[in-house]
């Protein structure tokens, strides 16, 4: 594999590029998939997963850019720090988001005895808002429908919140990597 030699700190920018691919590559699917049993019930999906979708998806693209052109040796650390700093913000609003309300849930109890009037009352929620076509599914709701759906968003949450650490470190190792570049820069020469 090409690219410039970096030592640990190069490898370290590499993996980490690639923890973050395969996290959003993960939220993604999950988020899609959400997307789709909404939109089969001709619900409008709920705006905190489009929002996490279009996050991610974003997240991902850049993540797939920066790395060729790291390896290419033509990426723009100083750049880079900054569009990983703006990505970090935008992942810690999805993860507040997405869990500010299941903070609260324990998925182990849905469907329990002990809250079937709780999943009765939720269940009678949701059948009204699938009864009419085209209204928004409210993810407060959405969340508590089943455990596979509660352990499915609480998979979301945790790896934004992983999200959140990877590309904090990603922007200290971009920012390391400038401040080398900066310091091994080559002298002119004069004829």
């Amino acid at each position: 594999m090409a690219g410039s030699d970096n030592g640990a700190l190069g490898t370290t920018f590499k993996v980490v590029r690639i923890l973050q691919a395969v996290s959003l590559v993960a939220i993604i699917g999950m988020a899609a998939y959400f997307i789709s049993q909404m939109v089969s019930n001709n619900n409008a999906p709920s705006d905190v997963i489009v929002g996490t979708l279009s996050v991610t998806c974003i997240a991902v693209l850049y993540c797939a850019i920066t790395y060729i052109l790291y390896i290419d040796n033509i990426l723009p650390f100083l750049i880079t720090t900054g569009m990983d700093s703006m990505l970090l913000i935008a992942l810690v609003v999805v993860a507040v988001v997405v869990g500010k309300p299941l903070s609260y849930l324990n998925c182990r109890v849905i469907g329990s005895s002990s809250v079937s009037q709780s999943t009765y009352q939720l269940g009678l929620e949701l059948k009204k808002s699938f009864s009419k076509e085209g209204s928004q599914v409210r993810y407060s709701n959405w969340i508590g429908a089943s455990k596979v759906t509660c352990y499915e968003m609480k998979a979301i949450w945790g790896l934004s919140i992983a999200l959140c650490v990877l590309f904090a470190f990603s922007a200290i190792c971009s920012v390391c990597l400038w401040r080398r570049s900066k310091a091994v820069a080559p002298k002119s020469v004069e004829a």
